[in-house]
Parts: C-alpha cells; structure tokens; sequence
C-alpha cells in the first residue's frame, strides 16, 4: 500500500488495495439490516467491478487476513470480528435479455431492482417476499420464492454464475460444472459470486394478498387445520404460506394489530382472478377475517403479499424442514410462540410440494426435496440476547422433531456454528471435498450474506 507511486502510475492492483480502509475510517453503514451481531473487520473494500474482487481477495491472503462478503446484510450467520470484509452494494447493475428471458445481476444487487428492470417486458424473476433482499445470497441458499410451487427453486433457475476463489481467480461457471452446483447448495464459503444470469419467467400480474384472523376470536389451531386442509387441495399454480405472530402493543402499529396474536395466511396465484377468488373461498370460510387483502396485482405490488419490515432490526432463526405436517405438533408450536411466549416470535408455516418436490438441476438443493412443509421461526432479539431465544427455540425443534427431515439453509440467521441438518450425509461431505480443494487454508470466513 505503498503511496510512492501517482495515481496514473499505479496497477490497477495498487489503486484497488488503496482503498481497503482499516475499521476506523469505514462508516457504520457496513451493519447491514441485520444489526443483532457487531461487524467489525480489520478491513473493508467496497469493489465497483469483478477485478477489483479479485484484488481484494489476493490482498487478504497476502496480509494473513480471513474474508467475509456482505451485500445487504440480511442474513448473516454471526458476529463478523477481523478479517478483510467485502461490501458488495457498489456492483449493482441489473441487465434484462427480453428475448432470452433473462437477467445478468451483479453481486450487489436487490431484487426490486430486478422486479422494476424486468416488468416492462412482462417477466419477473423467482424472488423471495423482500425486495431488499440481495439476489446472489439468496440464490446461494436455494431461493424459496412467492411463486415457489409454480416454478421451484430459483437456484435451480441460475444459467450462469462468475466466482472468484482463494487465489483471486475469476471462473466463469454452467450448469453441468461440479463447482457451480456446489456454491449454488451451500457455497457461501467457497469464493465471492461477482454476478449471476438467471432465468426469468412471464409473469406480469398475480393473483395475491393476505387474509389475516385474530387469534383471540377463532382459535389458533383451527386456523392451522382449516389452512393445511385447504393447502393440500391446490394446484401448483398457487404459492401459499401461514404466519403466526403476537404484535407488540406499540403506538407505532394501528391499533387494531396492536398486541393481538394474528395469523394471516398469504397467496400468490398465477391464474386468473375469478379463478383466484374461487380458489380462496375455504379460506375466507374459517372466520371472521381480521384484514383481507386478496387481489388482483402487478407483479411490481407482489411486496405488498408478505409486507415484510423493510428497517435494520436484530433477529435470529432458523428453518426445519418437514416431510409432512403434524398439525397437533405445530399446534403446539401456536401455543409456544403465541401469547404466553413472554417474547415476540414469528412462526411462518410454507406449504411445499409442487415443483419445489422436482428434481431439481442443481444438485444440492435435491437432498429435501421431498418435504412437504417448511416451518420458519424468526425470534426479534433484544438486550437479552440469543440465549432466552435459543431456549423457546429449542422446544420448537422438540415438537416437530418426529417429522422434521433437515434444516433449509436460506433461513439460518445468526447461527453459523450449527451445521447439523442442512445437508444430508452424502452432499456435506461432497461440499467439504470441494472446500478442502478450493480454499485449504480456509480464507473464506463464510457467512450467508444477502
């Protein structure tokens, strides 16, 4: 990091390690949205284009430093203490291929710039329900999308994707290459993914919305039991889930949320609206309706289905992966999280199956793909910490373990050191293999980033 040289006399190598700044001249934007664990590295860069990656990779090998990457920072897997960290948000293009019906997304990108880039040509990506989620570490983690059941995992959507290793070298990676399925199942200690080509699909307009049920006016469980009732029955044109939460009794909320237990139950459809309406009438028959949202939308609106919280927050979670549902089981988990949990929980059940169950053409995203449900618990963390958290979670787990198969990697948040469950026995030692080879002396801290 010499300063002998002029600006115009500088490698490209030189001006790209000028910039890696130590922690003290970084502004507090590389927090992120998640802002439970502190991130606080020796070094950041901020590249602009893939090269400059590269540097910044050989620049952390050289100085002894460890790498993490971030984009928006929603889900990362830890405290990230030391090391070199790679912020990605400067490379953000998005370009849409109309004609081929794809998308070229650099590393930084979010998915509502994809959604707004692709809408005028009638397409839409496989995006989850955050649009500020970054697009490469959700792909990364298979990519549970709104339109799930319809078209299957958005990593197995992915066309094309650049990484770069330990060694600071770019590879251009297909479909087909044992490298590219392996960062697409688990690869998020395997090198920096630069940009990624993904397929779109002709998607202009859903079907969609929420039909939410206060859980002190029709129980709980018969909310759970008439929606798995009604799920089971769909076709695989329409993506359903069920969420569960106790709000705070908060004046920032509208009063009538404020410190209920609601359970709203969330769509998206790709046939026709009178078809939609048709299809949604069992719901609306489980009771009186606390709010219903259901209707016909532009794509560009599908954010509004879920209404995620779009500010920087602390949580922590995990996903279980089920072969099939135990309603008195997750019943129980109602109970647990619900009222009487003496902490706010988000327990969100997603209906699977459709081709989310095909073989999928990335091959470590096949090792669950026979489960029929996801359950999703996100656990908002106070002064406290993770510790009360961990304990309530714990009795989650226990009440679904008969039917639970593994864990889903893309909804780990804030829990790096547990490993069991997200792959089979088969594929993490295959994942090893290729970790061992790649990066033997473990550059890559390797954190889920999104």
């Amino acid at each position: 990091m010499s300063g002998a040289q002029t600006t115009d006399e500088q490698t490209a190598d030189e001006q790209t390690a000028d910039r890696i700044t130590d922690e003290q001249a970084v502004d507090r934007q590389i927090t992120g949205f998640q802002t439970a664990f502190p991130v606080r590295p020796d070094r950041v860069v901020r590249p602009t284009r893939p090269e400059e990656v590269g540097v910044a990779v050989r620049y952390a090998a050289e100085h002894g430093l460890t790498v993490a990457v971030q984009s928006t920072g929603h889900g990362r897997g830890g405290p990230v203490e030391g090391g070199l960290l790679i912020d990605t948000r400067r490379m953000d293009e998005v370009v849409v291929d109309p004609v081929a019906r794809t998308a070229r997304v650099a590393a930084g990108a979010r998915w509502g710039q994809v959604i707004e880039a692709a809408a005028p040509h009638g397409l839409a990506p496989l995006n989850g329900s955050s649009p500020g989620v970054g697009v490469v570490g959700y792909l990364l983690g298979g990519g549970l999308g709104i339109l799930g059941r319809t078209y299957g995992w958005a990593a197995g959507h992915v066309r094309a994707l650049d990484l770069v290793t330990a060694d600071g070298t770019a590879h251009a990676l297909a479909p087909g290459d044992e490298l590219f399925g392996a960062v697409l199942g688990g690869g998020h200690g395997l090198g920096v993914v630069t940009s990624v080509e993904i397929g779109l699909v002709p998607v202009a307009r859903l079907y969609g919305g929420s039909v939410s049920f206060d859980g002190a006016v029709v129980d709980p469980a018969e909310v759970l039991r008439g929606y798995a009732a009604w799920a089971r029955e769909l076709p695989e044109t329409l993506t359903s889930s069920l969420a569960a939460l106790v709000y705070p009794d908060v004046p920032a909320l509208p009063p009538h949320l404020r410190g209920r237990h609601v359970l709203s139950v969330r769509v998206a459809f790709t046939g026709e609206a009178a078809e939609g309406e048709r299809l949604v009438a069992p719901l609306r028959a489980i009771g009186p309706a606390l709010g219903d949202s259901l209707r016909e939308l532009p794509y560009t609106d599908s954010h509004t289905i879920h209404a995620d919280p779009d500010f920087p927050h602390a949580y922590w979670g995990d996903g279980i992966l089920l072969d099939d549902l135990d309603e008195d089981a997750l019943a129980r988990v109602l109970r647990l999280t619900g009222p009487g949990a003496g902490r706010m929980a988000v327990v969100q059940l997603n209906h699977l199956g459709g081709a989310l169950g095909a073989e999928a053409p990335v091959p470590n995203r096949d090792a669950y793909r026979e489960a029929g449900w996801l359950v999703r618990a996100l656990y908002p963390l106070d002064e406290e910490g993770v510790a009360p958290v961990g304990e309530l979670h714990a009795r989650v787990r226990e009440a679904l373990a008969p039917r639970t198969l593994g864990r889903a990697a893309g909804f780990v948040f804030g829990d790096r050191g547990r490993t069991e469950g997200l792959y089979d026995a088969g594929t993490a030692k295959r994942l090893a293999a290729v970790k061992g080879e790649l990066d033997p002396a473990n550059l890559f801290a390797g954190f889920a980033v999104r």
